[in-house]
């Protein structure tokens, strides 16, 4: 019984530290997405509790190791696969601005103006600024980003 119970100790540090601190091994390169420390985790408290139960309830040791494999397979299998979808279902990040052309939809100087931009996902809309005096109708190119705001010059 002290075999479950220190695995599943451990499984329950190696959870709780990949909740509070992020992903310790970030992913564990196996088969198409890696194995996450969480699903480790959890695999690992699942084999902990069920092979505790096992033994208390008067099953033989190699019983209980068999039923403690056997979901804790499970356990990390299914965690992995929420964790999985969950990571493919977030936003991919932004494109770089930098390089982007647009259109001056309104007068652009060192004030302020606003950019339609081409290609970018986001917003299609931004406001901009120049150095020098842009007139609406122009195309621009961006130099640099700032939050929402994009520094641009004539292309």
């Amino acid at each position: 019984m002290t075999v479950f119970m220190i695995l599943g100790a451990l499984g329950l540090v190696l959870l709780l530290l990949s909740l509070v601190v992020g992903e310790v091994f970030e992913e564990i390169g196996f088969g198409d997405g890696g194995l996450s420390g969480s699903s480790l985790g959890i695999g690992a408290v699942v084999f902990g509790a069920s092979g505790v139960i096992a033994l208390s309830n008067g099953l033989g040791t190699g019983w209980a190791y068999g039923i403690a494999i056997a979901f804790a397979v499970v356990a990390a299998g299914a965690a992995q696969a929420v964790i999985t979808r969950l990571a493919r279902s977030e936003d991919p990040p932004p494109p770089p601005l930098e390089g982007a052309f647009g259109v001056a939809t309104a007068t652009i100087g060192p004030a302020g103006g606003e950019v339609r931009l081409e290609g970018v996902r986001d917003l299609e809309n931004r406001l901009a600024w120049s150095d020098e005096r842009i007139e609406s109708g122009t195309r621009v190119v961006v130099l640099a980003a700032s939050g929402s705001r994009v520094h641009v010059a004539r292309a």
